[in-house]
This record gives structure tokens, C-alpha cells and sequence, in this order.
């Protein structure tokens, strides 16, 4: 199946299918444009009434609103769940995502399963030469575990909590003369990171790596290069040019 897209210069995006068949969109998914061109394909498709015995599917690789898991604070909006509602009114017959933050997105989503980012860490993994895990807090603890035991690797346990307002790193286990290599969904500025670095190496650590698989650094490298020999991730979110990063291509 086939289809194009046209966007005009008010902003306004318009499907038109070119050849009939099962329906597949795969798209990042980390704007709400990426959203309505998803809805804008899928609606030509309804239309077309041949393929009301096919199949259509949605891959997104990266979700828009994704850490905003929850309502924060009562008055503000539940994010996530205004997009997964969004994406609910398409009606694909199945959601596929790339390394969900949580499973509340799966859980709002109708007909969507996690696409696993494992075959990502393991190249990044064997490229190191099989350091030790680190999960960066008790959220990315049981993926991080359920990787090691694929990997056959060991893994250490860590923790941010903050002391009268400052971030302090709670290391659980002896990383000394130990490369390690951090494994976690999604980094935004990536502070958490350059501190908890800081930390391993405080207490003995070889070498830092980082993984990543939802890849945004909105504040650039600069800060993380002093901490972190090199970053893994895929480009999920955005193409990176940048030697202090290797990407691993998903779409």
C-alpha cells in the first residue's frame, strides 16, 4: 500500500492513497503533526471501501507525551491520555511502539504492543565488551534486570533522590575498576546522566557508556563528554551527526 502526503503552507496536511492494500504507517510519532498525518492516511484508507477486509497497522517509534504518565498536578492535563485518545479515534487494527516510557501508554492505547529495544542494547553491549548494567532509578530497574538475563551480564542498581532540594546519587554496588554502561528509554537534557557518571566514577568506575533509545540531548554534548566516553541510541527521535554518538537505525 502506498500513500503521499501533502502539506500546505497554512500548516494543513492531506493523505491521498496511491495504491490499495493492507495499510502500514511508520512514522516518529514525537509531534502532534506526525499524529494528524497518521489520522489524515488512515481516514483516506477508510474511505476506499476495498479495504474494509485489510489490515492497518501504526508503528511509532517515538511517542509524543509519552512521560507525562500521569496527571502531575490536578490542575494541569493528562497528556498521555489526550493522545492516546487521539490515536484511539484512528481505529488501527494494531499500535506498535518503540520502548514505551511505561506501561500506561499501552495500557491506553487500543491494540498496541511494545516494540523492544533489546536487540539495540545488545549491539551496544558487545560493542563495549560486556560491561556492567546500570539502571539509572528504580523505574528502568526491571527492564535493565530482564536485559542483563538475556545478556548474561551483571547489574547494579541506582538511585536519584533529592536532600533538601539536591539531587544526591545512590550507587548500589561496588562499580570499581568496572566499565559500565547505562541503559535507559529516553534522555532529554541528560543531567541525570552526567551526575550519576560522576557518581560511578567517584567510586572507581573505568568507563562510563551510556544507552539510550530515545535520543534528544536538547542541551547538546558538551557536559555529558566530561563524564561519559560515548553515547548509544537510536534515532527514534532525530538524526544525530555527532562522533560521540553511534545510532542504530529505526526508520
Amino acid at each position: 500500500m502506498k500513500y503521499a502526503i501533502k502539506k500546505f503552507k497554512d500548516h494543513q496536511v492531506a493523505a491521498t492513497i496511491i495504491e490499495e492494500g493492507d495499510l502500514h504507517v511508520k512514522m516518529r510519532g514525537n509531534t502532534y503533526e506526525d499524529l494528524f498525518k497518521a489520522a489524515a492516511i488512515k481516514e483516506a484508507w477508510d474511505a476506499i471501501l476495498e479495504n474494509k477486509n485489510k489490515l492497518a497497522t501504526l508503528t511509532i517509534y517515538c511517542l509524543i507525551g509519552q512521560r507525562s504518565d500521569r496527571r502531575f498536578h490536578e490542575n494541569e492535563s493528562f497528556d498521555l491520555k489526550v493522545i492516546s485518545k487521539f490515536i484511539n479515534s484512528m481505529n488501527f487494527d494494531v499500535v506498535k511502539i518503540l520502548h514505551p516510557h511505561s506501561s500506561v501508554s499501552l495500557a491506553l492505547i487500543d491494540n498496541s504492543s511494545e516494540i523492544n529495544s533489546f536487540e539495540y542494547v545488545q549491539k551496544a553491549f558487545h560493542k563495549i565488551r560486556n560491561p556492567v548494567l546500570i539502571s539509572p532509578d528504580a523505574g528502568a530497574y526491571k527492564t535493565t534486570h530482564e536485559m542483563a538475563e538475556k545478556l548474561n551480564a551483571d547489574i547494579i542498581p541506582s538511585n536519584k533522590v533529592r536532600i533538601k532540594g539536591v539531587p544526591q546519587i545512590k550507587i548500589q554496588g561496588d562499580v570499581k575498576n568496572k566499565v559500565c554502561l547505562l541503559v535507559d528509554d529516553l534522555a532529554d537534557g541528560g543531567r541525570t546522566f552526567k551526575l550519576l557518571a560522576e557518581e560511578l566514577k567517584k567510586q572507581g568506575a573505568n568507563k562510563v557508556f551510556l544507552y539510550v533509545t530515545h535520543a534528544q540531548f536538547n542541551y547538546g554534548f558538551e557536559e555529558l563528554k566530561k563524564s561519559i566516553e560515548h553515547i548509544f541510541c537510536t534515532n527514534s527521535y532525530k538524526d544525530i551527526q555527532d562522533d560521540f554518538v553511534t545510532q542504530y537505525r529505526v526508520i
